[in-house]
């Protein structure tokens, strides 16, 4: 049985912790007036870095999808002022929306490559099992947060979902052609169904797994297989109703058929990377003696191969809206390259080009301490990479790496750690019954 160190569990309450007092500095110091929001930007362009980005980033700000003051008049003032209100008040939220979702994701991916294991009767990865099933016990915290989150932007406690708010909707014609769908009742209905799938298959597929290791012959292990099975197919169907939800339509005039992949691909690969780093602490523990470097190279050439089908999603979808140049579709990568190139670039070279430099060579694969560096790296552009995909709709150009966003990284950062290494507590850390758990011990690359 593994045993939960004080040191591990005292660092997590600490990161919770200092995590919280930094998101409610930043609800704090939002602007609730017109008036402290145009002194705010004012201030950031004094210090010549108005919203991250230096003078232009500022100017642009004013201007942005609003066109010049001369052309408007006191009408358009009023709306760009009470624009940038919201994506000043909005800052805190997408901060602590986007730690949320980028923790909740990686139990998500987990639970996906789990259940393909299952299904596929995999022989190399039943020694990883138990710390598979720790990690998706993060999904239940997890994603009750993330269900909260949404549930107070219908009531209308953020603007981050502008499609929630009925006076938006009345004058926009596309959002009225959206609304059988995007509408908050049937929204928070499909967010239930999902969460209740995702969470039901979770506990189900760990009770039959203990209940095999118990049992005497392998029912347990053949009714796993047949729900891992069937859940795959709702997976892949819920998990991209997922990205279109909570992720695309928090930019509701901009759609792309690929981006349930995408989000796929980016939690899928997360996911494996906490796995390995998971493995790699335990094993540094004196656990899983008999997880070998074998296992550890196949997790690293999952984060090798899932990286670069990532990049693959990426340039497909990035190329075909760049090459066709239509205004309604582009006009997501302009924002992004115009105003958030530090985050925007940044990922591609983590995400893509370090994997790919790093990860290639065989025999760096099997050593621990280069894979850890590389999962640290993975999992920080994958941060980036839902950062991408949240704040430019949510804040504009009005975005830092500060107090808010360091404090959702630390609280949920914290609350994964305590929550899965307590899970890994609840269990022998090998299972006992697997038909396949010797053909795991004895793998060799």
């Amino acid at each position: 049985m593994y045993t939960f160190s004080n040191k591990l569990r005292i660092g997590s309450f600490i990161a919770m912790a200092v995590g919280l007092i930094f998101l409610a500095i930043g609800f704090v110091s939002a602007p609730s007036t017109v008036e402290e929001a145009k002194a705010i930007v004012a201030a950031a362009h004094d210090d010549g870095h108005g919203g991250g980005h230096g003078e232009e980033a500022t100017t642009h700000a004013v201007a942005s999808d609003h066109g010049a003051e001369e052309a408007h008049g006191e009408g358009h003032d009023a709306s760009h002022d009470e624009h940038l209100l919201h994506q000043l008040q909005n800052r805190p939220w997408s901060a602590l929306y986007v730690a949320a979702f980028f923790f909740f994701m990686i139990s998500l991916g987990v639970l996906a490559f789990y259940a393909i294991q299952r299904a596929a009767q995999a022989g190399w990865s039943p020694l990883l099992f138990r710390v598979m099933e720790g990690i998706t016990a993060y999904l239940v915290p997890g994603g009750i947060i993330v269900f909260v989150i949404l549930v107070l932007s219908v009531l209308h406690m953020n603007h981050m979902f502008v499609w929630m708010d009925a006076d938006v909707v009345a004058h926009d014609k596309l959002l009225q052609g959206k609304a059988g769908y995007l509408n908050p009742t049937f929204f928070l209905v499909r967010a239930t169904i999902f969460l209740g799938g995702w969470i039901f298959y979770r506990q189900y597929s760990r009770k039959l797994s203990l209940a095999q290791d118990e049992s005497d012959d392998n029912s347990n292990f053949v009714k796993n297989f047949r729900w891992s099975a069937g859940f795959l197919v709702f997976y892949l169907v819920t998990e991209s109703m997922m990205s279109w939800d909570w992720i695309m339509s928090v930019d509701p005039h901009w759609f792309s058929t690929l981006f349930g992949w995408y989000v796929f691909a980016s939690m899928f690969v997360s996911g494996i990377t906490v796995i390995a780093m998971v493995v790699m602490y335990l094993k540094s523990k004196g656990y899983l003696q008999e997880v070998n470097d074998s296992h550890l190279h196949d997790l690293a050439k999952f984060m090798f191969a899932i990286s670069i089908f990532w990049t693959y999603l990426w340039f497909a979808q990035f190329m075909l809206i760049w090459y066709a140049n239509i205004p309604e579709e582009v006009t997501y990568y302009v924002a992004r390259i115009e105003d958030y190139k530090l985050p925007f670039f940044g990922m591609l070279v983590m995400n893509f080009i370090f994997p790919l430099l790093v990860l290639m060579n065989s025999d760096y694969k099997r050593v621990n301490w280069f894979v850890v560096m590389a999962g640290i790296v993975v999992l920080a552009g994958h941060y980036l990479d839902v950062f991408n995909m949240i704040m430019p709709a949510t804040v504009g150009d009005q975005w830092h790496i500060g107090i808010p966003e360091i404090g959702g990284i630390l609280f949920f950062g914290g609350l994964f750690v305590y929550w899965v290494f307590t899970a890994l507590t609840k269990a022998p850390l090998l299972p006992k019954r697997n038909p396949f758990l010797e053909e795991s011990r004895q793998f060799h690359y």
